[in-house]
């Protein structure tokens, strides 16, 4: 690999016009089809094969003309202080706003809630419900403007009106300035680390012209493949953050050849070769870990996992090609002052000096098992509040007080009840009862079981389809949506299904609604949990095995990949779950932390601690087949990659931590958590256990079996077969001798 990928720098350096003409012009290419293409339309959330998804399903067929999940607007009306909603001219603004309502573009029903009994008991607070005939996605301006001055001519009338559901809800925001700022932090770290103006400016060069060229392909693909503009966010953050790291290994690497003396040219084959095939890899690892979210079988996640590694895949082409071209129109300007102004002097001074990162393995290799100890300690008890995890998909009680959807939710909870937020829709099937008197008699049969089980407040009159053969209705739970005892209330509703069907001569019925999805998709999430994890160490393994060729170092990397997962998750309950500190980040309600978030961690945080670990141990393994010792490997390892490492991990929590400032509580939460766990498996488990782990196993760190290493192919991560192909120059050797680690003693 280290072969070909030589010549393919050499080549962009050579070709670098054609090179860069060629990216600009897939850039310009995909942006034109992507103005050209039709916006995608909106599919919302499904989830196959759970019993809410199975309901919503059977409404739509047997209900037709009233689309289960299209858009809906939950208006609430409070009266002024010691008046009554019910009475005189603020019941006459409730009646005026919902005839208004009904006429509106889109519009499938407006429901009066003196006619519905939606007032609550003190006669202080009423709801309109208005349901539209498209979904969230695919409304108009036109069609929300409308609401919006009917609503505000009910609050002119002296009413305080809030409105709830999806139909209004503000589009929420990626990262906004948050996400500029970690790119502004992204430049100072590579201004700092390379001291070039041109070396920090290329990495951000070519990181954002992938992320643009990705992120256009995402919108000429959306209306196909039907991907909603959330679907790029998570292509936007890893590309970001991707492509700038990968860059900044190659640039780095190249540097680094010509300090000994390569001619621009034969540095930037060799950077590509070498620091590239670490590149290539980290890249397949993130690839491979974000494609397999489309095992855990939700539609929604596998599209944002197969944008996110299609916008990883792209930065690891843009970062082989691009960066070595770029390296060709200005070969001298990414160095160092000192390296343009006296190369010799610079050579020599520069094989001389130590740095950080040898000075700190050095302290590492002496004590290897207090830092071992500390290291795994630390993580652990930081990993403990994760036992507490509790999966769930925050509502509108997760949102800002700023907004109207969080003061609809609290009004209606104030009015009605904590569990009115989240109703229970029951489906009732009674195709197999007989005719439609043995259908009603069933459906009283069910309505009355479950309005008697302990947790149920009240349920509503059951609604018919034309047919007469299916009915459904509501029961309202007394806690709230994300509370545990809601979860145990549609559990024990399920469990008592049997006996309720056995009394009603062949009709059935299932549990779904927001409540009741978000449930069944924590449940399937959490079972899918484990074994995705296992398949991504399991995964690691292999491949780690494959680079370093060796039993023990890929296990290591595999285990602390655990240690940063499982700390990265208790810190993120300890924050939105349980509040410690939430307020600093801008959150504030906590609850059930996304159903989603542990998939996405683990599958991220999987190939981006591959990423640190191949280019970190990478180099120690090549000064180790360099004829270095396996202790003084680890220093001469650590000069030449911890600060590369430390600035590509700064850099990672930078444009990680932008989208922390987003809307959406589930980009924040994934911000906060990548960040995290990036904090954690670059400074704790790269610098404090991996040097420590590999001081104390020695040579054995780099043991295979005979018959394995027979058995595993040469991928040449490190290049070895370079040095035969590539002659050092002569002028350095001349100048100098190679410089060898001293004996390091204890």
């Amino acid at each position: 690999m280290a072969t070909v990928l030589y010549h393919l720098g050499r080549v962009a350096f050579r070709w670098r016009w054609f090179v860069a003409l060629f990216w600009v012009a897939v850039l310009g290419v995909v942006g034109v089809v992507a103005a050209k293409a039709p916006a995608a339309a909106d599919e919302g959330f499904t989830m196959p094969g759970i019993e809410s998804q199975k309901a919503f399903d059977l409404l739509e067929h047997r209900f037709p003309g009233t689309a289960a999940d299209g858009a809906n607007a939950r208006i609430v009306f409070v009266a002024p202080s010691g008046e009554k909603i019910t009475v005189g001219q603020n019941k006459k603004a409730v009646e005026r706003l919902v005839h208004q309502a009904a006429e509106g573009p889109q519009v499938a029903a407006a429901v009066d809630p003196f006619q519905a009994e939606a007032v609550s008991k003190d006669a202080t607070t009423a709801y309109a419900t208005v349901s539209f005939k498209a979904k969230a996605g695919d409304l108009t301006d036109a069609s929300k403007a409308y609401l919006e001055k009917a609503i505000g001519q009910a609050r002119h009338a002296g009413l305080t009106v809030e409105a709830g559901g999806d139909a209004l809800a503000a589009q929420p925001a990626a990262g906004g300035a948050g996400e500029a700022v970690g790119v502004a932090i992204a430049a100072v770290v590579l201004l700092i680390t390379f001291g070039s103006l041109a070396a920090a400016g290329l990495p951000l060069l070519t990181a954002i012209l992938g992320v643009g060229i990705s992120m256009t392909a995402i919108t000429a693909l959306s209306g196909t493949f039907g991907l909603s503009e959330s679907t790029g966010t998570l292509a936007t953050m890893l590309g970001l953050a991707c492509g700038i790291d990968y860059a900044l290994f190659v640039v780095s690497r190249y540097r680094e050849e010509r300090a000994k003396g390569h001619d621009p040219r034969t540095a930037a084959g060799l950077a590509v070769g070498t620091a590239g095939s670490a590149v290539v890899f980290a890249g397949l690892t993130v690839v491979i870990a974000l494609a397999g979210l489309s095992v855990v079988g939700i539609p929604t996640l596998t599209k944002m996992g197969l944008a996110a590694a299609g916008g990883v895949l792209l930065a690891v082409l843009v970062c082989l090609t691009l960066v070595p071209a770029l390296l060709g129109f200005w070969p001298d300007a990414v160095l160092e002052r000192g390296a343009r102004k006296n190369s010799k002097r610079y050579r020599r001074k520069q094989r001389k000096s130590d740095n950080g990162g040898a000075r700190w393995a050095r302290i590492v290799v002496r004590h290897p098992l207090p830092v071992l100890l500390l290291g795994v300690v630390g993580l652990g008890a930081v990993a403990v509040p994760a036992m507490n995890l509790q999966l769930g998909m925050p509502g509108d009680e997760s949102k800002p007080t700023s907004t109207t959807e969080r003061r609809a939710y609290d009004d209606l909870a104030k009015g009605f009840g904590p569990g009115f937020n989240g109703p229970l829709t029951i489906v009732v099937d009674a195709r197999g009862a007989g005719g439609a008197k043995e259908a009603k008699a069933a459906v009283r049969t069910i309505k009355k079981d479950i309005a008697a089980t302990d947790g149920v407040v009240s349920v509503s009159a059951a609604r018919f389809n034309q047919a007469g053969d299916t009915a459904v209705f509501s029961a309202t739970p007394a806690t709230s949506p994300t509370d545990k005892k809601t979860q145990d209330l549609v559990t024990t509703i399920r469990d008592e299904r049997a006996g309720i069907e056995a009394r009603t001569a062949g009709a059935t019925f299932e549990v779904t609604g927001t409540t009741a999805l978000n449930i069944d998709v924590a449940e399937k999430v959490q079972a899918s949990l484990i074994p995705y994890l296992a398949v991504v160490v399991g995964l690691a393994i292999v491949l780690l095995l494959l680079v370093f060729r060796s039993l023990l170092v890929p296990l290591k990397a595999a285990v602390g990949f655990l240690l940063s997962v499982l700390a990265a998750l208790g810190a993120v309950v300890l924050v939105f779950q349980e509040g410690h500190g939430a307020a600093l980040l801008g959150v504030e309600s906590t609850g059930p932390i996304m159903s989603m978030m542990p998939i996405f961690l683990v599958g991220i945080v999987f190939g981006l601690a591959m990423d640190y670990e191949v280019f970190l141990v990478s180099r120690v393994r090549e000064s180790y087949v360099h004829g270095d010792t396996a202790r003084s490997a680890i220093v001469s390892g650590f000069r030449y990659s911890a600060r590369v490492v430390v600035a590509a991990a700064l850099i990672m929590i930078a444009v990680f931590s932008g989208f922390i400032g987003a809307d959406e509580s589930m980009i924040k939460m994934i911000g906060f958590g990548l960040a995290i766990a990036v904090l954690f498996d670059a400074f704790v488990v790269r610098m404090l256990i991996v040097p420590a782990v590999l001081s104390l196993l020695g040579d054995k760190a780099w043991y295979l079996p005979r018959r394995l290493n027979r058995l595993l192919p040469d991928i040449d991560v490190e290049g070895e077969k370079l040095n035969a192909k590539v002659p050092a120059p002569q002028q350095v050797i001349q100048e100098e001798p190679p410089a060898t680690e001293p004996v390091l003693l204890g």
